[in-house]
This record gives C-alpha cells, structure tokens and sequence, in this order.
C-alpha cells in the first residue's frame, strides 16, 4: 500500500502537504509492517526546530526500536497526541490516524521518491 499522492523518503517516512504550507509526516505501511505491533512513539515538541536528515523521534515495537528522520527541515507545529495512549495507531492507520507530526517546511528537505520509486525501493 503506497499513496501516490504522498512523497517519501529512504527511510521509510512520508510526507504529504496541508493547506497553509505545513506538511504532515508519518510513517509507511512496510516501515510499520517490518516493526511489528508498535508500543511506544517519540515525538518532538512543538515549536521543536528541525534540520532535513537529522534524528526527530523514535517508534518502538515489539521486535526493536527504530529512529524517525525529519524528511524537511523546519518547525514542528503539531504532533499527534493520540499515539501516546493508543500508539497502535501507526499499525492500523500509518497514513491517516497514525501520523507523527505536522512541519512548518523552512528550508532544505533530503531526497524525496514519487510513490513508484519508493515502491521499488521497498520491494528490493
């Protein structure tokens, strides 16, 4: 299950862009398939300043503990507060109620895959 209407990353996140210039960030389907039942989610603060690349959280399952990577660089304006008391979330929904956080983009992004690209990444 890979949105075409959501860019992603290398790592595993996606992005999709809200109104008002912000962008929603989560995690895919196949990232949380590999984890397992998550149990635990990490989340930046608001108003948290983030660089493209760099540790912003972390997502703990069942299995292991795995690190998020902001995928643009910018400010942190929401972060799902729902993940804390059912973080399972991001096992049934990783797209829709299973999201992490929202970004106020400022700057640089690392590389992100159109929806074929990450597909293959993820199948090789």
């Amino acid at each position: 299950m890979v949105p075409d209407d959501l860019r992603y990353t290398a790592e595993h996140e996606w992005v999709r862009e809200l109104d008002a210039g912000l962008v929603r960030v989560g995690i895919t389907d196949h990232a949380q398939q590999q984890l397992g039942d998550v149990v635990f989610v990490q989340l930046p603060e608001v108003g948290t300043a983030l660089s493209a690349g760099e540790v912003m959280g972390e997502v703990e399952s069942t299995k292991s503990v795995s690190e998020l990577f902001a995928p643009v660089a910018g400010e942190v304006t929401a972060v799902n507060a729902a993940l804390d008391a059912d973080p399972g979330l991001v096992n049934s929904g990783p797209y829709d109620d299973g999201w992490m956080v929202e970004v106020r983009p400022s700057g640089d992004t690392v590389e992100l895959l159109d929806a074929a690209r990450y597909q293959e990444l993820s199948e090789g």
